[in-house]
């Protein structure tokens, strides 16, 4: 129900083999406390997707380059604690601002999980704006033509200004 994130950090030596390593703690940033850890020295982290509340701006699988402490914007596709599981990150686009925080909704309506059913996100709960997302080849992609139009769609920025969902939601 939820669209669960996967915290992965990548690490290459000096022979080129690259290494995955799961992120033990989500580094937070407030504006109260200076950035520590690998949030500190690395603003920008590669997150990845499950689930199908951001269907169709994203999809199951999906991988995101998300930047700490960016401005958020109406439109914008944030990283957020789940206001009830501090524990579960989960993104969602913000709507709009409100009186204490933003109200977060979900692409996929049919979904749910999102500001409808807990109202609105406080401030210090949304960690990342969301800057890129990289959807990876699928198995079955083997002929010419899907692996030419992959590559086209691949690797798209994610922007308020680009959302196709903007159009799906309006009633």
């Amino acid at each position: 129900m939820y669209g669960t994130l996967y915290w992965t950090v990548y690490w290459m030596d000096r022979e080129g083999a690259g290494e995955m390593r799961e992120v033990p703690e989500v580094p937070e940033l407030t504006r109260e406390q200076p950035a520590r850890g690998l949030a500190g020295r690395v603003p920008f982290q590669v997150v990845e997707v499950t689930g199908p509340s951001m269907v169709p701006t994203l999809h199951h699988g999906d991988w995101l380059l998300v930047q700490y402490g960016a401005p958020v914007r109406p439109g914008d596709v944030v990283i957020l604690r789940h206001p009830f599981q501090q524990d579960l990150l989960i993104v969602k686009r913000a709507a709009e601002r409100r009186r204490g925080g933003w109200w977060v909704l979900a692409d996929n309506s049919f979904a749910g999980g999102d500001s409808t059913d807990y109202g609105t996100v406080p401030d210090e709960f949304v960690l990342a704006r969301v800057r890129a997302r990289y959807r990876p080849l699928k198995k079955d992609q083997r002929s010419l033509w899907s692996v030419v139009t992959w590559a086209v769609s691949a690797l798209r920025p994610v922007s308020a200004a680009r959302s196709v969902s903007r159009r799906l939601r309006a009633r």
